[in-house]
């Protein structure tokens, strides 16, 4: 494989750039705006451009450039031709379904600067990654409409007119098929459920890849991409492994009484073996993933004493600190230890509905850790997150896990292998 190169725009805490890089390919430039967020990738790696002045290119083992602030003031053009991924979470927020009817756009919509960094770079291909509300009913003409807007890039929105305006010109423009192909792109949308790529965690979004048009053999390579990214982990497979006794292998401490509890919330019926492997879970978070950035070392339980927002440095681990006040009600229902963890959200303390909150084998419960938290999204117990602990979730809640972006990464990168 040749040296391929990356880009990260709005990097937040690092997840899918360090998917990226884990890849394979080497990054040329972070943009992240949140002053939190760039504190953590520095602590790993990046090293801040100075205001004003424009980034140099590193080469292989070199610190990799950060632009910390607002990607509107960022110039991408001396990147021209020198990227091969483009990957980024475009800030998307909610768009009433009357806003958008009467073509009114949330001004903290970023995919428009996504666009314009692909004009300035020309990437090979392009990795976004997004929450699964984009594909609601209401919102579908918008959606489509950003697809189109990424199938053709270079075809700019006119300033003063509407979307649905630009929206008529970019239909009819690949209606017509007159847009060269070096500046077109083939636009692939992937809805995942993290878990179902082994991340042990529900969590359901969107992915957007894009090649460009002028690579050789392109639909050999979207058909190669698209094998490599089915899913091979499954709850079906979970409840087997639960059932014969295999997932217990793995956890022979845990006690009779709590495997005869878990056996009971299965379905009486079984589902046919899938051939997939299981979905992984919660308690498999914490003790560790054997062959997953060698975190096969168990995070050592938190003693009631220790719910008290204090580092003991527990087994040696960071971040791994106890929190109080933990509650469960109606609507606020915590983590199984024997599923994957619900979704990590970006509040204060990540705890809307319970997702933050932990039940235990003796009946307890309380908050997750940041580490465990980590875990769950799969990022390696070196990478340091910054900021306070409410900073820490928010970045993690925002982040993509890392085995999900590095299993798309790593199919774009054998798709372009050979495709130059």
């Amino acid at each position: 494989m040749s040296d391929r190169t990356a880009v990260e725009l709005f990097a937040g805490g690092g997840g899918l750039a360090m998917a990226v890089h884990r890849a394979g390919f080497r990054p040329l430039l972070f943009n992240e705006f949140a002053k939190r967020a760039c504190e953590t990738l520095v602590a790993n790696g990046a090293v801040r451009v100075p205001e004003g002045e424009t980034p140099w290119i590193p080469a292989p083992g070199d610190p990799w450039p950060l632009i910390e602030g607002d990607i509107k003031d960022v110039k991408f053009d001396y990147l021209n031709g020198k990227v091969d991924v483009l990957a980024g979470g475009p800030p998307c927020q909610p768009f009433s379904l009357g806003g958008v009817a009467k073509g009114d756009e949330d001004h903290r919509n970023m995919f428009p600067q996504m666009f314009r960094a692909i004009r300035q770079m020309r990437p090979k291909a392009v990795i976004c990654e997004n929450v699964r509300g984009l594909l609601r009913k209401s919102f579908e003409p918008y959606f489509n409409y950003i697809l189109r807007e990424l199938e053709l890039p270079y075809v700019e929105r006119k300033e003063g007119s509407t979307w649905q305006e630009h929206d008529a010109v970019l239909c009819e423009r690949i209606e017509k098929d007159d847009v060269d192909s070096s500046c077109r792109y083939r636009v692939v949308v992937t809805p995942v459920n993290a878990a179902d790529f082994g991340v042990p965690q529900v969590r359901h979004r969107v992915i957007i890849v894009a090649f460009r048009a002028d690579l050789p053999d392109l639909e050999d390579r979207v058909a190669r991409f698209e094998k490599l990214i089915e899913p091979q982990f499954s709850e079906t497979a979970l409840i087997h492994s639960i059932v014969n006794g295999d997932y217990w292998e793995r956890h022979a401490e845990v006690p009779e009484k709590i495997r005869q509890q878990v056996l009971a919330r299965l379905p009486k019926t079984l589902p046919a073996p899938d051939g997939k492997h299981p979905w992984r879970t919660l308690r498999d978070a914490i003790k560790g993933i054997k062959g997953l950035d060698g975190r096969d070392t168990e995070l050592p339980p938190i003693p009631p004493e220790f719910l008290d927002r204090k580092e003991h440095r527990l087994g040696g681990f960071t971040d791994h600190i106890g929190w109080p006040d933990a509650r469960i009600y109606s609507g606020h229902t915590p983590n199984e230890l024997d599923r994957p963890a619900k979704t990590v959200k970006a509040g204060v303390h990540g705890v809307p509905g319970g997702e933050s909150v932990v039940l235990l084998d003796d009946g307890s419960h309380r908050y997750m850790t940041v580490r465990e938290t980590a875990r769950v999204m799969t990022f390696p117990d070196y990478w340091q997150m910054q900021g306070p602990r409410g900073e820490k979730m928010r970045q993690l809640g925002n982040a993509v896990p890392v085995l999900l972006g590095e299993v798309f990464a790593r199919a774009v990168s054998e798709a372009l292998d050979g495709a130059e």
